[in-house]
């Protein structure tokens, strides 16, 4: 059992068991945000409160153009901040999770998503619930690295440390835009670690995602004489398959050192169809909604070029097409493709503190998910994601993270921001 393990579990395990127990699904985070800003009171924090501005989101190429379409009301962020020796003369270092969630189909799991659940002991000790993994635990964790760097610290280190609980990161990132749009602290950041799941190993690029919504139109007909008609299904069946195609010359052409390993590099997924309106007439409306992978080194608009060139393609080939030309716009949150140079010092003090707790597979990875990381580098803030749990349980039924990996972030993430503020 590392010293992070021995001081700080059960206030870690108390403070994660709470936040989990709230339900933060649909723009409803600010119940547990009351509770972060309290406890984080209590601990001795300087804590700072924004909410985005909708306005100042929508004049950003990320987002919607209507304020009226991204919902900022009652969404609070936390930022608590610790002060080390003198915190003019060093760094600061932002310690960052996102306290919201993705929604629950309760059918789907073995017990109450949001009451919490442990099993095994010791080493084999598991979390579940949603947002075990993705990410409150990883939030907790660096709330009591933070504290366990403050007890421990010695004359030598000067700086601050900020933790951040921030909202609608599963919706694009509300709080992280706002933060780092308009800084709501009275000092610089210097660099930034969020505490994804990635399985204890340092990322430092991240996939960005193009949001399309797809509408074709047809001619309705009665079922009897569909010959009549001109369906939508066929059409739609076309262009999946014209899409999958171009995702696999994509993966062939649009490549990066650290993305060999994954079999679809850049997914493309439909991940919602309606059609028709009636089981007996022929189908003469479909909506669907894509979402696009974008490399790092890529921009948003450039892959929504590729794809659109490919649509047009298409419809030229096609005299319906051509006449009843389909919609292809962009909808909801675009995330734009993030990376940082492994040579920052961030990286290099995740990886030093890494070594020093035993975890030697610190080479930079990549991650085919957006994250709030884009927003801070953006910014000329570098961030690198280090967290515990997996990507894999983001999301899932009976989300799951077994504890030791907490413990060892916890103190990672201590011992990093030691290194960093050295």
């Amino acid at each position: 059992m590392n010293e992070f393990a021995r001081e700080r579990d059960d206030d870690l395990r108390e403070f994660a068991e709470e936040l989990l127990r709230f339900d933060t699904t649909q723009q409803n985070e600010a119940p547990a945000q009351a509770y972060v800003r309290e406890r984080l009171d209590e601990l001795g924090f300087e804590t700072y409160e924004w909410t985005a501005d909708a306005e100042e989101l929508a004049a950003h190429s990320s987002f919607p153009d209507d304020p009226n379409e991204i919902p900022v009301a009652d969404r609070p962020s936390v930022g608590g901040v610790l002060e080390l020796g003198d915190p003019q003369r060093g760094p600061t270092l932002v310690l960052n999770g996102h306290v919201d969630v993705v929604p629950v189909a309760r059918e789907s799991w073995s017990s109450d998503p949001f009451d919490p659940t442990w099993d095994g002991d010791g080493d084999e000790e598991t979390l579940t619930a949603r947002g075990a993994a993705d990410m409150k635990c990883g939030l907790s964790a660096c709330v009591f690295a933070a504290k366990h760097l403050e007890a421990s610290a010695d004359e030598s280190l000067d700086g601050r440390i900020v933790v951040e609980s921030v909202v609608g990161e599963e919706a694009g990132g509300i709080g992280a835009a706002a933060a780092a749009l308009s800084n709501p602290y009275p000092f610089e950041r210097d660099a930034a670690i969020i505490a994804e799941p990635t399985d204890l190993r340092p990322v430092t690029a991240s996939e960005g995602s193009l949001m399309k919504r797809l509408r074709l139109t047809g001619r309705s007909a009665h079922a009897a004489t569909r010959w009549r008609g001109v369906d939508v299904l066929p059409y739609f069946e076309e262009i999946r398959r014209a899409f999958a195609a171009l995702e696999t010359e994509r993966g062939e052409d649009v490549t990066h050192p650290l993305y060999e390993d994954f079999p679809v590099p850049w997914p493309v997924v439909v991940g919602r169809v309606e059609a028709g309106s009636w089981a007996s007439s022929v189908p003469a409306e479909l909506t669907a909604e894509l979402r696009i992978g974008v490399a790092p080194g890529e921009t948003v608009a450039e892959v929504e070029e590729v794809f659109e060139q490919r649509l047009a393609e298409l419809v030229a080939d096609d005299e319906w097409l051509t006449d009843h030309p389909p919609e292809f716009e962009r909808f909801s949150v675009q995330f734009e493709a993030s990376e940082i140079d492994a040579d920052e010092p961030v990286v290099g003090a995740v990886q030093r503190a890494m070594a020093a707790n035993g975890l030697d597979d610190a080479d930079p990875r990549g991650g085919t998910y957006g994250a709030d990381a884009r927003w801070y580098i953006e910014a000329g803030i570098p961030t690198v994601m280090f967290g515990p749990g997996s990507i894999e349980q983001a999301h899932f039924p009976d989300e799951t993270i077994p504890w030791a990996e907490v413990l060892t972030a916890g103190e990672v993430l201590a011992d990093a921001a030691a290194e960093f503020l050295r």
